[in-house]
């Protein structure tokens, strides 16, 4: 997954499956995989991994949902966020 951008993984989560996937230029790429696996765009959320620092970023063009009150690419909602943020690390194994 690092081929792409040395330390930085993009990755799109399914919160309602709790999978993943990463890697690749673009954040559609992932969304993409997810939904032919039968995942609903609706429960994708999109970030990223910065490998060197171990932290979790939750920006991409995935988290546009202006019908989930999301309108930015940012994830704007602590609940959603925080399940994010739990999910990446633990299929990262990044330990707090």
């Amino acid at each position: 997954m690092l081929g792409q951008f040395d330390s930085y993984i993009k990755v799109v989560a399914d919160l309602k499956e709790r999978k993943l996937a990463g890697g690749g230029e673009f954040h559609v790429d992932c969304e993409q995989q997810l939904i032919e696996q039968g995942s609903k765009q609706s429960d994708l959320w999109g970030g990223g991994v910065d490998w060197l620092s171990k932290t979790v970023e939750f920006n991409s063009m995935t988290n546009i949902k202006p019908r989930d009150n999301n309108p930015s690419q940012e994830i704007l909602d602590p609940k959603i966020r925080k399940e994010f943020e739990i999910l990446v690390k633990e299929l990262f194994e990044i330990k707090d």
